[in-house]
């Protein structure tokens, strides 16, 4: 239903008596904050890439520098978990969450002693 359609029917509702003109200021408020926020929501920029480096710590040299596309994400994270579930201190569903929220940004950032290796995970 259009917005148009929708402050309509709320002003038919008041002409028959189904709610109050206080009800109904109320109705066109929030339904006016909802259209702004739809908008807002729109208008802003979703991620598209999620990036992996990895750089050796004792070089500083790139071992690993990878952008992947956010429509392949989701798959990429079922392999990789697969493939390295016992990496200390990512978890994959947290990565998983992140996605999901929209957040942008460095999400991870895991130097490993071990293996020598410094991990980071973007979503750009």
């Amino acid at each position: 239903m259009s917005l148009t359609a929708e402050r309509l029917q709320i002003l038919k509702m008041v002409e028959t008596g189904q709610i109050s003109a206080d009800e109904a200021a109320r109705l066109l408020e929030a339904l006016e904050s909802g259209a702004k926020d739809a908008k807002r929501a729109s208008t802003t920029t979703a991620p598209r890439w999620l990036r992996v480096r990895v750089t050796d710590l004792r070089s500083g040299k790139a071992k690993v520098n990878v952008n992947i596309p956010m429509s392949l994400v989701s798959v990429g994270l079922k392999m990789g978990a697969k493939f390295a579930p016992e990496m200390d201190g990512v978890d994959m569903d947290e990565i998983r969450e992140a996605i999901q929220m929209g957040v942008q940004g460095k999400i991870i950032d895991v130097a490993d002693e071990e293996d020598e290796e410094h991990v980071e995970i973007f979503i750009e």
